[in-house]
């Protein structure tokens, strides 16, 4: 379990020993901590600069019970805890958890709960949250229902005596839909303190949005898109400033052996040293390459919130430092136009996931999206022209180019 305290970055394993940083990074700016939070050497006796990866599953102590804070792998890594500590900083959070993937968050996190509780999810979100919530969750005796979070009213209404969770994305996936998690929050305390207010941040990272400053109990990310940004990871990370919820995380995450490998949590601590410059770039990226389609012939409708044609523009930019690199538009046609169009892109990678240093490209309807029933689909507007993008690091010239030749191949099919 990883904690920050008092501005105090510390480590705290196994029997709760602590591991304080010299230095009190919670004045400092996000890119310093992202590199220097969890990193000191004076943590290592060789003093190496970066953080080496700890591999062994168990660790000698020194009599019975008495370990140095450290006793199996799946309770505790040295590795995973520089990881965590630094992941606590970047979103102003207490504790932090690494898990397996970002669907463990969601299995982690379910765990707090009973048969019988009530979940209320946003319609619009990850394919496999939706599947987790309608076949797994249901099956486990968990009593969901999907509504338009977008709409504070209704998450008010569907509120029962036995909710214990509301689950949203923002922005979500893949209409990018905008939440006002502020209201969000404050109408559900306000029904009730125990239910959980878990934000998926996944799309956004801490650098561009803090959901626990906002009022969210619980913050989960798939570590394996923009924050790991390499695409050869797969990981999930939680994050709360609940003492309580913290313990019962911790003991979750052990009991289940939902924990990432010591390899990984290297990679992942690596590529958060530039988080913050790959966001900038996916942001200047997607911004032009938004304000293109907007006005090609061959686009029905772009849909990025950092364009003012967004219906939720101006709370975006009221609760976002940034609109991150992902579009969704709609091509005129059919699945004939959009997979003609799909095929003929020779920069952007036809394939699924996200926040890489590549650019994807993907049809939702039949790749990310396909297990969210059909009906859910046609009412949410993810139909067989409906493409999301995930604008890479690449020259924006260079994109814009590829999308445009694309564009003109698909034309010629439809």
């Amino acid at each position: 379990m990883t904690g920050v305290t008092n501005g105090v970055c510390s480590n705290k394993v196994g029997n709760g020993t602590t591991e304080k940083q010299d230095n009190d990074y919670s004045s400092r700016g996000f890119e310093t901590r992202a590199i220097q939070v969890g990193q000191s050497p004076d943590q290592w006796s060789s003093g190496i600069v970066v953080p080496p990866i700890h591999t062994g599953t168990t660790f000698k102590q020194d009599g019975p019970g008495l370990h140095r804070g450290y006793e199996y792998g799946r309770s505790g890594n040295p590795t995973r805890n520089s990881l965590e500590t630094c992941i606590a900083s970047l979103d102003n959070a207490k504790y932090a958890f690494a898990f397996s993937s970002g669907l463990a968050t969601i299995t982690g996190v379910c765990a707090l709960l009973n048969a019988g509780d009530h979940v209320i999810c946003g319609d619009d979100v990850y394919g496999g949250t939706n599947r987790y919530f309608k076949n797994i969750g249901k099956s486990h005796g968990l009593e969901v229902d999907f509504i338009d979070t977008t709409v504070v009213d209704l998450v008010e209404k569907a509120i029962k005596p036995n909710t214990k969770l509301v689950w949203v994305e923002s922005p979500t996936n893949p209409l990018l839909k905008v939440m006002d998690i502020p209201s969000i929050a404050a109408v559900v305390k306000a029904k009730n303190q125990g239910i959980l207010f878990v934000v998926d941040n996944t799309f956004l990272t801490p650098y561009l949005q803090k959901p626990l400053e906002m009022g969210a109990d619980i913050v989960v990310y798939s570590m394996t898109k923009y924050m790991n940004g390499h695409s050869d990871v797969i990981m999930g990370a939680v994050t709360t400033n609940d003492e309580e919820l913290s313990n019962r995380i911790a003991y979750i995450e052990n009991s289940m052996g939902l924990v990432p490998s010591p390899f990984d949590c290297y990679l992942v601590n690596r590529s958060l040293k530039t988080l913050a410059i790959r966001m900038d770039r996916h942001i200047q990226n997607a911004t032009e390459i938004a304000k293109f389609l907007e006005q090609h012939p061959l686009v029905e409708k772009v849909i990025y919130p950092g364009l003012e044609s967004h219906p939720q523009y101006k709370l975006a930019k009221r609760l976002w430092k940034g609109a991150s690199g992902m579009i969704s538009f709609y091509i005129k046609g059919d699945l004939k136009t959009s997979t003609a169009f799909l095929k003929a892109l020779k920069i952007f990678i036809l394939a699924e996931s996200l926040g890489g240093f590549e650019s994807l490209a993907e049809l939702p309807s039949i790749m990310t999206h396909a297990s969210v029933p059909e009906d859910m689909r046609k009412m949410l507007g993810i139909s067989d022209n409906f493409i999301r993008l995930s604008v890479g690091l690449e020259t924006a010239e260079d994109l814009i180019q590829d999308i445009d030749q694309a564009l003109k191949v698909a034309t010629a099919a439809s």
